[in-house]
């Protein structure tokens, strides 16, 4: 595990980071396992569109970084882990604050430690909600990851040179 990859540095990172802290983005908790993060946008005057409601983009960046940053905690320094793909589909305007809880499952965990022993890359999809101060769902996204041993650790190491690839 990398030295300062700890959840409270994490959270304490992230709502210093300027993407984050100018959109209004706020990391309100991260499980000491990685496996649950709670994340909160404001709405401001600065992250309103033409329409007086969240922008959108800050609706997608809330999402942006999260599964990704659980996964390499969860996972640690063995694996490369990437965001590959994203969909958005935008219900309802977010006209309050927003919320979005993430949820990695031990099942899920298995699978890819499963589907990437040997070097093979597995991508595996996410989905989350974003709701607004009364609980309805404002948006949902669809993230996929990339994720693989890195060479050093792969239960066949034949195929180290393929990682440089």
């Amino acid at each position: 595990m990398y030295k300062y990859y700890k959840p409270n540095i994490v959270r304490h990172a992230l709502n210093l980071w300027p993407p984050f802290w100018g959109a209004g983005i706020n990391i309100t908790h991260i499980s000491d396992d990685f496996r649950a993060v709670d994340v909160k946008l404001k709405l401001r005057w600065w992250n309103k569109n033409a329409n007086r409601t969240q922008y959108g983009g800050s609706i997608f960046s809330l999402t942006d970084p999260i599964y990704a940053l659980m996964l390499m905690g969860i996972l640690g320094n063995e694996y490369y882990v990437w965001d590959k793909q994203a969909d958005i589909n935008f219900l309802k305007p977010g006209s309050s604050d927003l919320s979005a809880q993430f949820v990695i499952s031990d099942d899920c965990v298995r699978w890819i430690k499963q589907h990437t022993a040997t070097g093979d890359k597995c991508f595996p999809e996410f989905v989350v909600n974003v709701m607004n101060a009364e609980g309805d769902i404002v948006a949902t996204v669809k993230r996929v990851l990339y994720v693989r041993k890195k060479p050093h650790f792969r239960e066949d190491s034949t195929n180290a040179e393929e990682a440089h690839q």
